[in-house]
């Protein structure tokens, strides 16, 4: 290159031009996003929202502040009772230093942010907008997908309930994204889920999930006569530090607050009917499925039945997909488990729908879009559930508090009062199917244009190890690249003759 042109100036598509339009999108996503919240902020004035839970919450930070009974305690006009673990009494005691419109206004936003974050975990564990495996996507293009992603998403009715009621949804969700899309070396990796247990019981089914695989990668790694020092693997490290993390607070709430501890462990934990009545269409477990298919709140022993078969499937399902090195689709399955099997799952604890929607979009794209029929078939799938999520149709059925109406529905009731429940299974039939696909002998991703996916399951999903530290603990290469510049697949384990199961997660965030 001469020096003439060195001294020329960039063009308009030089560089520079390339970083402005970069900005100028991120820009445009942040004015949408923030345009997005505003209006969602004043509708929901509007609406005249209570917060009726935020008030719980602050009356439990109270009730703990102040010595009362925790569990005796009936809070706001509805008169509703503490359903959750006293940890979680611990936490909301800051709410009571705060004023109601006050807290009322930073619980809004912090929902919102906390919605932000769900999106940028969600893709950083899917691998959007790098749709290609082994690339790293600028942050630009992150920024970008997170912020327009969530001017759209939160629309979702568990989102805008959520928000109505001041739930804590969004964070349990944040706790437990950000366990999962941590690296496996990460020594800390399980507290999120472990915290999150210790506030409402639900999440611990992810240590189980965990605790699963770790112990199936334990067995694909022994070898006779060496014992089980060579089976210790990153998922029974982060179930473990999940289940140490969990009883931790359960040992301060129990130094702090020993009488309610006693009683919610001996007593409280087993009132499955204590949140309210199990019929009512805001509860879209299978157990409000099946009360109001049976037109009884005693559902007998079809409650557990169809629960035992639920949670073996789902864990089945999650396990198998973690193992494959598909992490996204194995946190999923296992958070849509957790709310089919829980006894009341209400609509604003499907906040998952947001990951649920955008696991469904990154694989439709990566399978070609409109432009192959596996493509077209994802679209139409990813709508309808976007549909199920967005229609707010489980409130078009007759309602109100305490009437028992929903044991009287019909056929066409019963289908609009159970949407989540129907969202939740086709998503485990999507997932049976995707692993099927892609363990299939020869199987391969040629609808996107990308390798396929064997059992070894090696890499995940768009996610790639940040630059310069692309290797193993061992310190051997993860990936060599082949003579079309491409990666090659990693190299097979000494142990168990097949590529690592256990994807890294950048520390960074790259590579999403």
């Amino acid at each position: 290159m001469t020096a003439l042109k060195l001294d020329r100036p960039v063009g308009r598509r030089g560089p520079f031009s390339r970083q402005g339009s970069h900005r100028r999108r991120v820009l445009a996503a942040a004015l949408a996003c923030a345009l997005s919240f505003t209006v969602f902020w004043i509708v929901q004035r509007l609406a005249g929202v209570t917060m009726l839970d935020l008030m719980v919450y602050r009356a439990e930070g109270w009730t703990a502040r102040t010595g009362g009974d925790l569990y005796d305690m009936l809070a706001t006009s509805a008169r509703l009772p503490n359903t959750y673990p006293p940890f979680a009494s611990l936490l909301f005691v800051p709410l009571t230093f705060l004023g109601v419109p006050e807290m009322r206004t930073l619980a809004t936003l912090g929902n919102l942010l906390l919605l932000i974050a769900v999106v940028h975990l969600t893709l950083r564990l899917t691998g959007l907008p790098s749709l290609a495996r082994g690339q790293r996507a600028p942050r630009a293009r992150q920024a970008t997908a997170t912020l327009a992603l969530s001017a759209l998403l939160v629309w979702c009715e568990p989102v805008w309930t959520t928000l109505r009621y001041g739930q804590i949804n969004l964070l349990l969700a944040v706790l437990v994204l950000w366990d999962v899309t941590r690296r496996d070396t990460d020594r800390w990796a399980g507290i999120g889920i472990g915290i999150a247990a210790g506030i409402k019981l639900t999440p611990a089914l992810f240590a189980v999930w965990l605790a699963l695989a770790g112990l199936l990668q334990a067995r694909r790694l022994y070898e006779p006569g060496q014992g089980l020092r060579g089976t210790w693997n990153p998922w029974l490290r982060q179930a473990c530090v999940a289940v140490l993390s969990f009883l931790g607070t359960v040992l301060l709430s129990a130094v702090v607050l020993p009488r309610d501890s006693a009683r919610f462990w001996t007593e409280i934990v087993f009132a499955s009917d204590r949140p309210g009545d199990v019929e009512i269409t805001a509860n879209q477990s299978l157990r409000g499925v099946l009360a109001r298919l049976l037109h009884t709140p005693d559902t007998g022993p079809w409650w557990p039945a169809a629960a035992a078969v639920a949670v073996i499937a789902g864990l089945a399902l999650a396990t198998a997909a973690l193992l494959r090195g598909e992490r996204a689709w194995a946190a999923v399955v296992c958070a849509t488990t957790a709310l089919l099997v829980s006894p009341v799952s209400w609509s604003h604890h499907w906040v998952w729908a947001v990951p649920m929607l955008i696991l469904l979009g990154t694989e439709t794209v990566r399978r070609g879009g409109r432009a192959t029929r596996t493509g077209r078939r994802l679209w139409a799938a990813t709508g309808a559930v976007g549909l199920l999520f967005a229609s707010f149709a489980l409130w078009w059925v007759p309602h109100r508090p305490h009437s028992h109406a929903e044991l009287h529905q019909n056929g066409g009731q019963m289908l609009l009062s159970g949407v989540y429940p129907i969202a939740g299974v086709t998503l485990l039939l999507l997932a049976a199917a995707h692993l099927r696909r892609t363990t299939a002998p020869g199987a391969s991703r040629t609808d996107a244009g990308e390798p396929g996916v064997g059992e070894s399951g090696a890499g995940m999903a768009g996610v790639s190890a940040p630059r310069g530290r692309d290797r193993r603990p061992d310190g051997r290469d993860r990936h060599r690249a082949g003579g079309d510049g491409t990666p090659a697949p990693p190299k097979a384990s000494p142990r168990t003759d097949a590529s690592s199961p256990c994807p890294r997660v950048p520390a960074d965030g790259s590579g999403t």
